[in-house]
């Protein structure tokens, strides 16, 4: 089956507000149907409100719009996310007042009110899932598209599948499931061959515990395909094995620990709305302002969450890297655009296939990747309207 994927491009037809991207979100949201959210429903809108000095989250002006429709129909809606971002909030603008609405840590204040659920996936038996995001009766997935450091992309997938769950199993179980993986051989690796692939890591990916003769790895700072610098360095003795299947292991369990946040909502109850602006290399948790790699695309929805995030990649592979904006820091990225890979593969390895998510996803029956796009008042209809008079600060003001 296709599943129907909404769009509103940044791009408008006329300089004016009928045409801009905010009536095209309120758009949006009536072919999203917010009518089979019942009244009184509790309606948790998921989103990632960053850390620190990091802007380029959602717009508060979008959550509110978005806040009064669900409003509209009878629901109670609440902004959720971890309780470290929803404490500082106020300082990249989302509060009570700004959203319309509370803002409810996903576990609770201490992160400890959550739901054990079974996921069995390599070493990990059971994730604790935000007993808040459970207890609700709708999911908006209100996500902000941008690049990841360990499987490429960050969307809808992503934003549930690590922030719906408590701080313990987002970092210790789901994070470093790669290495549940055999990718170093302690027997041919002396201690001085281990602190030379230490050295030679750019990006400070690999560090060695001497006393207990370990080589650790930090997935997400890691460009192998890209920079092979240690893989160069051991070539002679061979104690490594980084593979692709290895990085892919955090893409399949991101699918699976999002399909168990899905399981808790009723199928008519869930919608899936991507930003796609301000598209930054990294995820919103580095809380820093960060140059866009990406041209801004602008506002995707649907119902089916494979269906958005697959269209929304896709689009993103369309648009290609902002070269000139890519960080310094990123020195092995692949400049060839005609390169078969993804823009951010390009940039943080061939291993970071943001497609796998998608993949895995569609294998656990969770939507579909193949989709229609419905253009939303696309600027060749809208260059054709008429437009309203243009006022210029006529409402009540101080003068």
């Amino acid at each position: 089956m296709t599943a129907k994927v909404y769009f509103g491009s940044i791009q408008h037809g006329r300089d004016a507000a009928f045409a801009s991207l905010g009536a095209k979100l309120l758009k949006l949201l009536e072919h999203l149907d917010f009518s089979t959210i019942e009244k009184n429903d509790k309606v948790a809108i998921k989103m990632h409100l960053g850390f620190h000095d990091g802007y380029q989250t959602v717009p508060v002006f979008f959550v509110r719009r978005i806040v009064k429709a669900v409003k509209e129909v009878g629901g109670w809606p609440f902004v959720t996310d971890n309780p470290t971002s929803i404490y500082n909030a106020v300082d990249r603008g989302y509060t009570q007042e700004t959203c319309g609405c509370p803002l409810i840590p996903v576990a609770g204040v201490k992160d400890g009110y959550t739901k054990s659920v079974k996921v069995d996936f390599k070493n990990v038996k059971e994730i604790d899932m935000g007993g808040v995001l459970h207890d609700a009766d709708v999911l908006i997935d209100l996500t902000h598209s941008k690049g990841h450091a360990n499987c490429g992309y960050g969307g809808a997938i992503k934003n549930i599948a690590l922030g719906g769950y408590s701080g313990p199993s987002r970092w210790n179980k789901i994070h470093g499931v790669e290495n549940t993986y055999p990718w170093w051989n302690d027997k041919k690796c002396s201690p001085e061959h281990a602190q030379k692939l230490v050295e030679t890591c750019p990006y400070n990916a690999l560090s060695y515990d001497k006393e207990k003769h370990k080589l650790n790895i930090m997935r997400f700072a890691c460009h192998v395909g890209n920079c092979n610098e240690c893989l160069e360095a051991d070539k002679d003795v061979g104690c490594l094995d980084l593979r692709p299947e290895q990085f892919e292991a955090f893409q399949e369990f991101m699918a699976i620990a999002a399909n168990k946040i899905l399981e808790t909502f009723d199928e008519k109850k869930r919608f899936f709305i991507n930003v796609a602006i301000d598209i930054t290399p990294h995820c919103d948790c580095l809380g820093i302002i960060q140059p866009a790699v990406v041209p801004h695309i602008g506002i995707l929805a649907s119902r089916d969450i494979v269906a958005v995030e697959q269209a929304t990649l896709d689009m993103i592979a369309e648009k290609g890297l902002i070269e000139s904006e890519i960080p310094s820091y990123f020195k092995h990225t692949n400049l060839n655009p005609k390169a078969d890979l993804h823009p951010f593969q390009r940039l943080w390895g061939p291993y970071k296939n943001p497609y796998l998510v998608t993949k895995h996803a569609e294998k656990l029956k969770m939507g579909t990747r193949k989709y229609s796009i419905e253009e939303i008042l696309p600027p060749a209809k809208t260059m054709k309207m008429k437009p309203p008079k243009q006022e210029f600060e006529r409402a009540p003001s101080f003068f």
